[in-house]
């Protein structure tokens, strides 16, 4: 198997990508587990993470690192916020933002085995219920869906350090599904281009249509 690193923490394996899995022997979801030159690796599913298909359609600025504090707005159930544990490692954190009772219990689960993962049942839009919990991150993933994604992530920018990155999933059919989807992502990265600069535009097609994966960094 040729392994191929891509990014910290993110692999390559063969055609398959992957991070280094941070409990051994654990799976978060129905992943596959490979090993590999003493290392154990997670199998990562575009179809099932936003992060993994921009990777694969050519992302080229990836600010979550080892030891990122990572503010995560729409855990969801953990599947990419798992692998984000993977990447920052025992020193970094991912503080998990999700609204969904149902969603939460699911993600506490993966939680419970992974220390740097800190659950936070939360509105994204409430970041009085979570910031002294937070404090400040490195970097924002913000991937909810509500028709005011733009005002969600300025409002939680309060919480990015100075000159840190916002990864986005732009979802077009969440904020109007009556408009097209190029005026829906135009009209957004003119609502945040007060507190951010485009770094990157990714149309993570085939995996999810209509959607536009942005990297961002604060001014």
């Amino acid at each position: 198997m040729k392994v191929k690193k891509l990014f910290d923490g993110i692999f390559k394996l063969d055609d398959k990508l992957a991070t280094a899995n941070l409990v051994i022997g654990s799976r978060a979801y129905s992943e596959d587990i490979v090993s590999s030159g003493g290392t154990e690796y997670r199998l990562w599913n575009p179809y099932r993470s936003k992060l993994a298909a921009a990777i694969i359609c050519g992302l080229k600025h990836m600010e979550i690192k080892k030891g990122s504090a990572v503010l995560y707005l729409g855990a969801a159930t953990g599947t990419t916020p798992s692998h984000i544990s993977d990447i920052v490692g025992i020193n970094g954190s991912v503080f998990c933002i999700e609204i969904s009772e149902r969603s939460m219990r699911d993600l506490l689960k993966v939680c419970e085995k992974r220390h740097n993962m800190l659950p936070i049942l939360q509105d994204a839009r409430n970041i009085d219920g979570y910031s002294d919990d937070v404090g400040t991150v490195d970097v924002i993933y913000q991937d909810v869906s509500a028709r005011d994604q733009d005002a969600i992530l300025l409002l939680n920018s309060k919480l990015l350090k100075p000159h840190g990155y916002a990864y986005v999933a732009i979802k077009s059919q969440s904020i109007d599904v009556s408009k097209d989807p190029e005026k829906v992502f135009e009209t957004f990265l003119r609502n945040i281009s007060p507190a951010f600069s485009v770094i990157e535009k990714i149309y993570i097609e085939p995996f999810d249509k209509m959607h536009l994966f942005v990297v961002l960094k604060k001014i």
